[in-house]
């Protein structure tokens, strides 16, 4: 059996995090290796140092690759971060192909790409690149809602777009660090667009649902109404910004103040009891403190209520065309912080969720690995390369490189002699 290897790579300002995935029997993708390491190279999304970025890509390949015994030669990238800005436009076009034997025009794919290319149509400053291109919805004719016109009959046709666009030296210098390590990149991913493949539901994306990605410098939004994107946002802060404020106020080292957000961090009153506390080391050969939990929610929700604010700021700014019944989803590192639900819930005024990629008929391997908010990247950007990819595709995991590869992994060669040695 010679399955299709897919490899994922999401690259963020605290974390990289790498899948590997392979297609069984049954075509369910299966997750075979994770891979996490913590990373200094990045910036609310932008790459600021690209040695350490290298570093922390070919760390977390590496543990991927040892763990799933196979070989990364591509991968799928995600892209996030204040660089993203999102916009909606309208092409149009005329029905060019008539019928034989009535005459009436019948709008084929050409025509549905002509007018896709009339709405790509929109002025952008040179520094800037069109990362992705979502139809939202056709009008024939003046027949609106209209979510694939192929074959119907018209004479006018147009489509409404979300057009994400990014930096080009963003996009280019993520493609240079993954590149470095000798991995082809095979495309660059909106983050929040494949988180939205694995957390949401069809039914959430018809009623209108929103898509908050808490990472580390920054936060991420994804508006969805009537089934497909309609807002791209990003807040400048995030994760990192709580654990600074723990640091400062308390006078604590940044790590210390990392680990009591993890361990005993909390935004939500309710979630406390009266005589919680939590010792933290001291600095410089100093003795421990105890640090009441009342104190740490304290200084931990105002700088949440701060984000979910500006994401609700941004909400009440749209004109869409009905409301969010599908509420809140959450994911990212920040959504595991305790409470985060109940307080975006309170602030926003919508119902709110937590967002966890789940085994479905399609997704299987490492459900231990990845089922946490932190891995909804990752393991999006891994099923939207397989879509992307084709299902008859070439394996691309063996073939396509770009660079010098390091040796394949000791379990790689091993799984390969068994191989030819006994199948």
């Amino acid at each position: 059996m010679n399955n299709r290897i897919i490899a994922s790579l999401d690259i963020g300002s605290n974390f990289v995090r790498a899948i590997v995935c392979e297609r069984d029997e049954d075509g369910v993708l299966q997750i075979v290796g994770t891979g996490v390491r913590s990373s200094t190279g990045l910036r609310k999304g932008v790459v600021v140092n690209i040695e350490a970025t290298v570093r922390a890509i070919e760390g977390a390949i590496e543990d991927a690759e040892m763990m799933s015994g196979l070989e990364v030669t591509d991968c799928w990238i995600g892209i996030g971060g204040n660089h993203i800005n999102g916009l909606n436009s309208r092409g149009v076009g005329a029905v060019t192909r008539k019928k034989r034997d009535t005459g009436e025009r019948e709008i084929s794919q050409e025509d549905i790409e002509k007018v896709i290319e009339s709405a790509k149509a929109v002025v952008l400053p040179t520094d800037r690149q069109i990362l992705e291109v979502i139809p939202q919805n056709y009008i024939v004719d003046d027949q609106k809602g209209i979510k694939n016109p192929l074959d119907m009959i018209g004479v006018r046709l147009e489509c409404d777009v979300h057009i994400i666009t990014c930096t080009v030296t963003g996009a280019q210098n993520l493609s240079k660090c993954v590149n470095r390590e000798g991995f082809r990149v095979n495309e660059i991913i909106l983050q929040t667009l494949a988180a939205g493949k694995v957390v949401l539901t069809q039914d959430e994306m018809d009623l209108g649902v929103v898509l908050v990605d808490i990472g580390g410098g920054t936060t991420d939004v994804l508006v969805y109404s009537e089934g497909t994107p309609y807002s791209t946002y990003t807040i400048p802060a995030g994760g990192t910004q709580v654990t600074s404020d723990l640091s400062i106020i308390k006078n604590i080292s940044i790590e210390n103040a990392e680990k009591i957000k993890i361990d005993a961090g909390c935004c939500w009153e309710d979630l406390l009891d009266d005589d919680e506390s939590v010792v933290v080391p001291g600095v410089g050969g100093r003795a421990p403190m105890s640090i009441p939990r009342s104190q740490i929610i304290s200084i931990i929700k105002p700088r949440m209520e701060e984000i979910f604010s500006m994401v609700k700021q941004h909400l009440d700014t749209l004109n869409l065309p009905r409301p969010l019944g599908g509420g809140i989803v959450l994911c990212g590192g920040g959504a595991q912080l305790a409470g985060v639900v109940d307080l975006a819930s309170h602030v926003i005024k919508l119902s709110a969720r937590l967002g966890c990629p789940i085994p479905t008929q399609n997704l299987g391997g490492l459900v231990e690995e990845y089922r946490t908010p932190s891995y909804a990247t990752a393991v999006g950007l891994a099923m939207e390369g397989e879509i992307r990819s084709g299902a008859d595709a070439k394996e691309r995991g063996f073939d396509l490189r770009q660079g010098e590869k390091k040796s394949t992994p000791i379990f790689g060669r091993l799984k390969t002699w068994l191989r030819e040695e006994f199948f």
